[in-house]
């Protein structure tokens, strides 16, 4: 064999060998791949879950659970509240779901909030761990203004954690009510001694220009004429310059 076929015939060797090389390092990168994607599951969403339920579901799935903490909730005892990492993330066997149990509602005695100024049941209820809801006014004679009339829940009654206690507060005895004077084509003197005169008080007054003639003299009122106000209402004006 010459040194050029020597050569031709190394050539190939070498070219085998490096194609065979290839092969096989293609072939461990991608059973590598398979494997590490064999490995990861996706992680089961475990909130609202009980502990027991949980493990099991993790374990069939090759997953592991550890509990953070207990915390008082509104979910049943023994149920799961918060979990990391979030269900539906991809996750490797093995790894572990910290999560935190509930320990149920913590029950709390709403306190009798009847006959306090709203400032007071609100200080109340905090101090208590609890907060005003919602808040509702009516008039009422013979409650003094700002007083708490009515409550939900009830005093005396043990609610969930933080509960929020509605109240009804009282806007004292209801204004006595007037019907609006008409005010227009009167002077802004005439106007005011009316308003006066009704009960009612006088409020901002717009001057307006108008034709000659009407100087003076009111073009517009709020309320309007004929409306039901109550005593001691702002009627607003509008006079001519």
């Amino acid at each position: 064999m010459g040194l050029r076929d020597k050569l031709q015939w190394f050539g190939r060797l070498a070219m085998l060998i490096f194609v065979l090389a290839s092969v096989a390092f293609l072939s461990a990168i991608t059973a590598m791949r398979f494997a590490v994607q064999g490995r990861e599951v996706v992680m089961p969403d475990l909130i609202g879950k009980k502990s027991a339920e949980a493990q099991a579901a993790l374990q069939r799935l090759s997953l592991d659970m550890k509990v953070d903490d207990r915390v008082y909730s509104s979910k049943p005892e023994d149920a799961i509240v918060r979990q990391s990492p979030p269900g539906g993330l991809h996750v490797k066997t093995g790894q572990r779901a910290h999560v935190v149990l509930s320990m149920g509602p913590q029950k709390v005695t709403i306190p009798n909030l009847i006959q306090k100024s709203t400032r007071a049941a609100h200080i109340e209820l905090l101090r208590g761990g609890m907060q005003a809801g919602e808040l509702s006014g009516v008039y009422l004679a013979g409650y003094p203004a700002d007083t708490v009339v009515e409550q939900w829940p009830a005093p005396e009654t043990a609610d969930a954690t933080s509960p929020h206690v509605d109240l009804l507060v009282s806007l004292g005895t209801r204004p006595a009510a007037l019907v609006m004077p008409d005010l227009l084509g009167l002077t802004l003197g005439e106007a005011q001694q009316r308003v006066a005169a009704a009960g009612l008080k006088a409020g901002k007054i717009a001057l307006v220009v108008m034709p000659s003639g009407t100087h003076d003299s009111v073009t517009g009122q709020t309320p309007a004429r004929g409306s039901r106000v109550e005593a001691g209402a702002t009627v607003d004006l509008q006079v001519a310059q």
